[in-house]
């Protein structure tokens, strides 16, 4: 049962005016007992006559992923299975961070018919987004008194990591397709696997000629080439704890995320071949085997449930669950925070081995707001946080100091830049011949 405002309006109608005037004569307090007794008969009589909300019959239409960002519509549909017309509110009881708003919805239902609700969701956060069940509150003809049932209605929808960086895919493909040969461009695609020979044209880079073949044809001939296809990249992506502070306003997991779809999007179009692991101290995700459009449906299907692990990476295990993706050289990609020496030392301590195996390119998230702090030197007080943004800085350059001398490659942006970054670098990668 549920009083509402009107029940609580009629009983200040007989309490207030005696209260204000101070009346406490019997004939006063009697009236005033008449009235708070005439006011629940009403609402007995109020409650009594409500149709009870346990009759309704609770269906749910709803899709089983959304985007981070996108909103979905939550379709509610209630039948009316008693006797009585329900008139009342319905309260879909969905997480908070599903972003469904104002989820109260005013029905009126007659008997034997049934009311859709639709809701706007709209997810704040990754991952499983669920509701477990649906109130109803039927309100009396008078409005006074309603009913309440909680009813049991589980709806579970999959937030999908947001791809802001696919919007940097369709220029990363063209650069590939200029370095392949297949766009028309002034010079010609640069590559390391043999493709084809034809003609000499002007232009052409003449320590490309093939002068057995220009002696056999008694013409100028060169060779053409390709980049390497069928080519193995592993994406690691660090889900410890350094994984889980905020870098403009974001995880730095989700900068990894955006850095590896964009990567695994462009790489599968280039023709090679992509395999990711999530790894702290045990595999959080992994995907391999997978193409194309597959590829990044699996990513963001298991990116969606990962949340950053408050313990230690550990970079030990590391090298032993790449040789289990693959025996074969490859691109090894570790996305992971390069902070301080103190944080990095598991990572610098098993790079030496991958280098021998892989190439190996390290790509780390920048603060913006770090970087902003070293310019503003107005005051004392903002000196001494300009030095800590600069022995922060110094520390992070150390680290990739020490990564480049152990033979890895390293990328560092802010976390809109580094998505790009690595895909720009994964492209000199292929034009240098070093996948």
């Amino acid at each position: 049962m549920a009083l509402t405002g009107r029940f609580v309006l009629l009983i200040a109608l007989g309490v207030v005016p005696l209260v204000l005037l101070g009346d406490t004569t019997p004939t006063a307090l009697a009236v005033l007992a008449g009235w708070l007794l005439l006011s629940l008969v009403l609402g007995g009589i109020d409650l009594a006559l409500a149709a009870s909300p346990r009759t309704l019959t609770v269906t749910r239409v709803l899709p089983a992923r959304v985007r981070l960002g996108e909103a979905v519509t939550s379709e509610l549909y209630l039948t009316n299975d008693g006797r009585r017309r329900l008139r009342g509110v319905v309260r879909d009881g969905w997480q908070p961070s599903a972003g469904a708003g104002n989820n109260r919805t005013a029905v009126t239902l007659p008997s034997g018919e049934r009311r859709l609700v639709a809701l706007t969701l709209r997810p704040t956060r990754r991952g499983e987004r669920t509701a477990a069940h649906v109130t109803a509150r039927s309100l009396g003809p008078l409005g006074l008194c309603a009913r309440q049932a909680t009813l049991v209605a589980p709806a579970r929808i999959r937030v999908l990591p947001p791809f802001h960086s696919r919007k940097h895919l369709p220029s990363r493909i063209s650069r590939l397709k200029e370095l392949d040969g297949r766009t028309s461009v002034l010079v010609r695609g640069q590559g390391t696997e043999f493709d084809s020979l034809r003609e000499y044209v002007r232009g052409d880079d003449v320590r490309s000629i093939d002068w057995r073949a220009t002696a056999r044809r008694n013409d100028v001939v060169v060779r053409t080439w390709r980049p390497e296809r069928d080519r193995r990249i592993v994406i690691v992506i660090d889900t410890g704890r350094t994984s889980a502070a905020r870098v403009a306003d974001e995880p730095r997991l989700d900068t990894a995320f955006e850095a590896a779809l964009l990567l695994a999007a462009l790489a599968s179009r280039a023709g090679d071949r992509v395999d990711v692991l999530a790894w702290d101290r045990r595999v959080r995700a992994r995907v391999q085997g997978a193409s194309g459009a597959d590829l990044l449906s699996r990513m963001v299907d298991g990116m969606a449930l990962i949340e950053p692990e408050l313990i230690e990476m550990d970079w030990t295990g590391l090298p032993a669950q790449i040789r289990g993706i693959t025996g074969q050289r490859a691109l090894v990609v570790l996305l992971t925070p390069m902070d301080a020496p103190g944080a990095s030392t598991g990572l610098l301590s098993v790079l030496a081995q991958l280098t021998q195996r892989h190439t190996v390119l390290v790509a780390s998230v920048t603060d913006p707001a770090v970087v902003g702090q070293t310019r503003i030197r107005g005051d004392r007080e903002s000196v001494y946080r300009a030095a800590s943004a600069e022995r922060t800085l110094l520390d992070s350059a150390r680290v990739a100091a020490a990564v480049r001398q152990l033979g890895a490659d390293v990328v560092t942006a802010s976390p809109d830049q580094l998505p790009p970054a690595l895909a720009d670098r994964y492209i000199a990668l292929k034009a240098a011949g070093r996948l």
